[in-house]
């Protein structure tokens, strides 16, 4: 279950400006904005449950998402965390729906589902095939009405480890993960809703009880407190039906008041510092009291954050980081919640900065904005993103609904979009100036200086120590439970049958028809016409990329690619974004260790404009100096602070044993610090002129756009991009390992360890990787498969353990994964090893049909956006997959026997074979590993060589 925020959901929602990009920046675009909607119809049941319903037959999909009104904010001090702790119990079990099927079973039908927390609000969310649209009304409705006497002390128990998991991977395990306990507990009154994060407080929830559980539920999850958005492919008077039959009779709830707006303000600024166990570079923020979401300020002060930080002409960027070197980036953003919200400046500095000098930087672009302002452009670039933002938004059947029901239970009504749209086209300059005197000029804030454990010299002065709790991880602390122990209870009346309904007829999955032509250039082209919204994306791969490299050049390739963003021959790197920014566009030039991609997303009507900037880009890079030295120390400072993310080092350290440093795939894409200290931009200009050829590209578009006019939007690159393929080094493949070993890595006072085991398997190519797939789905693919089963649901060791295999151009590894709390290290090592040792014997014929089932239902959802069809593209031009590739996996899905399934996992997952690598507190959980049985484990480094 994920925790999210509501800006996540709010930022669905975008205005829709016609940009005519051929008119002078200072044009207003306001006066073109179209607006734009979701057709639904909205109704009340008798119960006070608020119900909305929007047809969309574009795919044979289902999705339903329910928000119940409430969040971290209706909680009390001593009871933090419950809103959330509460979303994880709810999805365990309900009276009339077999125990555990809330976890597995949408996932069984081919659907997909989750959950998610906030501080104000609670939502619950599936997507299934149509079939099971009514299975899935039959599961959402028991966990709404008649899930509370089916808690039991042992499910409580199990949820506290997996919510203090949870905590443990977000929080405690990562560096600055603590920054916004400190800031909310000094920013907001002890009483104030908004005083606790959203996991809350552990000591709260390992006090929590049943009845506390039960008074929660009663005071909360009434359907009066609820909206329910079902979207897709329904039929109306039938979806009504069924809404009063299965949501109809849970019983009815008074209305809760909505919680009224609670804006703070602060005396004097507060400084606070934490010396950060896994930080690598010193952070500061600098967070501002200001106004709740749908204030008339919020969207002002929202254009603000990016104006003073997004791009290169914006004031904090051109002083940290081109002017004074102090950091690779700057962020601000505004975070208008439900009752209150901030504005938040975050500098994450290069190591060994001061972060005094960061603030006095700080404090000089704020400054330099108050006299000098900004440009008409900064803010119609805002403007004219915004209407390919709301179509994005809006691409997936399950945005649609999350868009809905997100303006129906916070704005009152889904026909707010209209107002939120007008309220953000009318922001003006003066309008940003005024927030900004209002809110920031001169006004206390709290700033966190959060920095290395061994670098407090680099603190702010005067910053007073913050009061962080770190968990002390105890052998054996905690409790024992049952989870499989069913609740006694008295079922609960009801006036129709809540037992299972049977699936609905199968719908018949259209696969998307692909097109392929090659141009003269020699570059093939491959595209799938999609037009339920206006938009195209694009992927441009160039076969080659890191694979190009050498052991001195490692990390050239994506050095290169971020350079090819910065200007052209003609455009400066600023002048380069606004035209991109003033077409609405996006365009991203990258590079990992296959290939460089160009990816982008722009409206139908803009897309020759677009490309013409694809070309200059593709074509006449700038090769600024500047610049290039900016994105040097950015990789840099990346390179060091991934030494403090364990799965990070973790998954670096298993590449590197299991391949060798004579494999690409064994050695670091994004380079060494020695590697990229010493390239030159020679270095750069020669890499482009060896590695990006036509003959090596591959170019994928998908939208509302025909083959013949894709073609001629592209006409003048192919006519200017000319050259001969590229050979493209090939690498044997690893030696099999001849017995198992495991590799250990320390990270100190760690709260949890990274267990990652896995062996060479396949390349992606081979005639048996789609089946070996299939073959291992049941090991570690989702939710309901026995790694997550039994580490989370079972032993609440974890927030989740998953298995798989990438798709690759290389002999990819098999791994399964998983980040366990720190005391039970060798436990959850001796449960994965013996799942995966014992999975082809304990793998059953039911095992096999669930699977089938799984990925035959998946292909109604394995379609639907455009991002979805670039990857299917992007698959078939990758590994020369025929057009009708997916009906071919499906006779091969249909054909699969047990005893080939087996076969397949014992020749490709043998558990002999495997390494295992884990990071974790040496002082506490190395000699444990050591009863793992494999020998003493290899002491490496945080870069994967050996101590």
């Amino acid at each position: 279950m994920t925790r999210i925020t509501l800006s996540l959901l709010s930022a669905l929602v975008l205005t829709a400006c016609q940009t005519d990009t051929t008119q002078t920046a200072q044009k207003s675009t306001s006066e073109k904005v179209q607006t734009l909607s979701i057709p639904y119809e909205q109704y009340t049941l008798d119960n006070g449950l608020n119900v909305i319903l929007h047809q969309d037959k574009s795919d044979p999909i289902v999705a339903i998402s329910t928000i119940v009104h409430v969040g971290s904010n209706r909680e009390k001090p001593g009871r933090t965390g419950f809103a959330h702790f509460f979303e994880h119990m709810a999805f365990n079990d309900s009276e009339n729906v077999p125990q555990g099927a809330n976890r597995k079973m949408i996932e069984e039908l081919g659907g997909t589902r989750n959950g998610g927390t906030w501080s104000d609000g609670t939502i619950y969310y599936e997507v299934v095939p149509k079939d099971a649209f009514e299975k899935l009304m039959w599961i959402d409705s028991d966990r709404l009405g008649f899930m509370i006497n089916t808690v039991t002390e042992g499910a409580l128990e199990r949820e506290k480890q997996v919510v203090k998991n949870e905590k443990r991977q977000r929080v405690d395990n990562r560096a600055y993960g603590h920054t916004n306990h400190v800031i909310l507990k000094n920013l907001y009154p002890e009483s104030h809703p908004y005083n606790w994060t959203v996991i809350g407080d552990l000591e709260d929830l390992q006090a929590a009880t049943l009845e506390d559980v039960k008074e929660f539920y009663h005071q909360y999850y009434g359907p009066a407190n609820a909206t329910l958005v079902i979207a897709g492919d329904i039929e109306m008077d039938k979806t009504k039906a069924l809404v009063e039959q299965w949501f109809g009779e849970i019983k009815a709830s008074k209305p809760i008041a909505d919680p009224e707006p609670q804006a703070v303000t602060l005396e004097k600024t507060k400084k606070l510092y934490h010396l950060d166990t896994f930080a690598k570079a010193p952070e500061l923020r600098l967070t501002f009291p200001t106004v709740e979401q749908y204030h008339k300020d919020a969207y002002a002060l929202s254009a603000l954050a990016e104006i003073l930080s997004d791009g290169k002409k914006a004031p904090l960027y051109q002083t940290l980081v081109a002017e004074q070197k102090l950091a690779p980036g700057v962020a601000a953003y505004h975070s208008a919640q439900e009752i209150a919200g901030t504005f938040t400046i975050r500098v994450r500095a290069h190591a060994g900065k001061d972060l005094d000098d960061v603030l006095t930087h700080i404090e000089k672009s704020l400054k330099n904005f108050e006299q000098n302002g900004f440009s008409d452009t900064a803010l119609e670039r805002i403007k004219a993103r915004q209407e390919t933002s709301f179509y994005n938004g809006i691409s997936s059947i399950l945005n649609k609904a999350f868009q809905l029901g997100n303006y129906a239970e916070y704005a009152g009504s889904p026909d707010f979009i209209s107002q939120d749209i007008e309220n953000i086209k009318k922001v003006t300059r003066a309008d940003v100036m005024r927030v900004y005197n209002r809110y920031i000029k001169n006004k206390p804030y709290i700033m966190t200086s959060f920095v290395p454990k061994n670098a407090p010299k680099l603190i702010v002065d005067g910053s007073a120590k913050a009061n962080v709790k770190e968990e002390k991880i105890v052998q054996g602390a905690e409790k024992n439970f049952d989870s499989n122990k069913e609740a006694q209870y008295v079922k609960t009346p009801t006036k129709h049958d809540r037992s299972e309904p049977p699936l609905g007829k199968a719908a018949v999955v259209q696969v998307p028809t692909i097109h392929k032509t090659g141009t003269e250039n020699g570059m093939m082209v491959y595209n799938i016409e999609h037009n339920e919204l206006p938009l195209v994306e694009f992927s441009l791969r160039v076969n080659g990329g890191g694979w190009l490299e050498t052991k001195d050049n490692l990390g050239l390739s994506s050095v290169m690619a971020q350079l090819m963003n910065e200007g052209t021959r003609s455009k400066t790197p600023a002048e380069l974004e606004d035209a991109i920014g003033l077409l609405g566009a996006s365009i991203q030039i990258s590079s990992d260790q296959g290939g460089i991609f160009v990816t982008g997303n722009t409206l139908a009507r803009n897309y020759d404009k677009t490309m013409a900037l694809v070309k200059e880009m593709l074509l006449e890079p700038r090769w600024d100096e500047t610049e290039f030295k900016r994105i040097k120390a950015r990789q840099l400072s990346g390179i060091q602070q991934s030494e403090a993310q364990p799965f990070r080092v973790a998954s670096r350290a298993f590449y590197k044993h299991l391949y060798g440093d004579k494999h690409r795939a064994g050695l670091p894409v994004s380079g060494t610090k020695e590697t990229i200290s010493a390239l030159t931009i020679d270095d750069l200009k020669a890499f482009y002129k060896k590695s990006l050829s036509p003959r090596n590209a591959y170019f994928h578009v998908v939208g509302d756009i025909k083959q013949d006019a894709i073609i001629a939007g592209i006409e003048p690159l192919i006519k200017d991009w000319q050259g001969d393929k590229v050979v493209i080094p090939s690498f044997e493949p690893p030696a099999p390992i001849n017995k198992p070993k495991v590799f250990f890595i320390d990270i100190p006072d760690a709260k949890q360890s990274v267990i990652i085991a896995g062996k060479p398997a396949l390349k992606g190519d081979n005639k048996d990787f789609y089946k070996f797939t299939v073959a291992q789905n049941r090991l570690g693919s989702g939710s309901s498969a026995r790694l997550f089963q039994t580490l989370r649901i079972e032993k609440g060791y974890t927030y989740g353990a998953y298995s798989s295999i990438n798709k690759s151009g290389f002999t990819a590894p098999f791994l399964a994964y998983s980040q366990v709390r720190s005391n039970v290290t060798l436990e959850s090592l001796q449960i994965i090893k013996d799942l995966i040792a014992n999975y082809d014997e304990t793998f059953e014929a039911k095992d096999l049909a669930i699977t089938k089932n799984i990925l035959s239902k998946a292909n109604s959802r394995r379609f639907e956006t455009l991002g979805n069809l670039i990857n299917m593209l992007d698959d078939v031009s990758q590994f020369d997959l025929p057009a009708n590739y997916v009906e071919q996996q499906q006779q091969q899905l249909k054909a699969l026997t047990l005893e080939e399934a087996r076969a397949l996992y014992t020749k490709y997952a043998e558990e002999q074979q495997m390494i295992y690598v884990v990071v974790g507190d040496a002082k506490t959980q190395l000699d444990r590993v050591k009863q793992f049985g494999y020998g003493d484990p290899i002491l490496l480094d945080r870069k994967g060589n050996k101590i």
